[in-house]
Parts: C-alpha cells; structure tokens; sequence
C-alpha cells in the first residue's frame, strides 16, 4: 500500500472534521457579514457605525472559531482549519508531509463548500458590494495599519 493510501486509510475521518471545520467557519463569516454589513439587514439599520458593527464581526469570529476549536471534533482532528496553520504545522515536522497534503486539500474544499451553501442560503445578499463574500481585506488606511491591529 501507498504511503499516500495508508496515510488516507487511517486519518480519513480528521481530513473530513478538518473540511467541516472551515466550512462551519465559513458558513459563519458569511451569515455574519451579511447579518452585519449589507444595507437591508435590520442589524445595518440598528448599527450605523461600521467600527462597531466590524468589532461584533471580530467576536462573532472569533466565538466560532473557540466553539470549532473545543469542539469534540476539533479536539480529534487538531483544528488546523486553514491551510497556512497546516504547513506550519509541516514545517515544525508535527505532521507529516502527506498528512498535510491531505488536510490542506480537505480544508480547501470544505471552505469552498462552506462558501457555496452559504451562498445558495444567503443569495445575491453575500455577493453584494457590502459583504463581497465575506472577504477581509485592508482598509483604506492600508496594510500597515491593518498589521497592527
């Protein structure tokens, strides 16, 4: 048996936590940036000032991933749940090149299906110029200021 094989054979069920990990994640951050940020959602409305509508973005963010993260499955597959966590992971030799191999792809098409069910829930609501599918991006201020905080 191929390394490769042996590698899926065993870890199988992590590479699929892994997928569902950042497709929750991203689920979330879609439903929040649409919740958020586009201009019919009655949150908008209630909440003109964008630094504070941003800041609950953060929390809701970063309560989703803790909840993930602590999540019984979480816990088994090690919560890697993006790609760059993954090859840090490699490049520390805590996994496996293979192993990575494998979690990066699953959590690449996990994110991939994350996005597209949330965009088959939320419709032409998450494509919108305000929510631009939840992308994060630097402000005007640029990346240097974005660094920082």
């Amino acid at each position: 048996m191929s390394a490769a094989a042996d590698a899926f054979r065993r870890h199988w069920p992590e590479y699929l936590m892994e997928a569902a990990g950042l497709g929750t994640f991203m689920v979330s951050a879609c439903f929040f940036a649409v919740l958020l940020q586009h201009p019919a959602s009655p949150v908008y409305a209630a909440l003109p000032n964008p630094v504070l509508r941003r800041t609950l973005g953060g929390l809701a963010m970063g309560l989703t991933a803790i909840a993930l993260i602590y999540s019984p499955w979480g816990r088994q597959s090690g919560a890697h749940m993006n790609p760059g966590v993954t090859l840090g992971f490699l490049r520390l030799g805590w996994i496996p090149r293979i192993d990575a191999a494998f979690y990066a792809a699953f959590q690449v098409a996990g994110a991939i299906v994350g996005v597209v069910l949330a965009w088959a829930l939320l419709g032409a609501r998450l494509s919108h110029p305000k929510t631009r599918f939840a992308i994060t991006m630097p402000g005007p201020s640029g990346m240097i200021v974005a660094l920082a905080a």
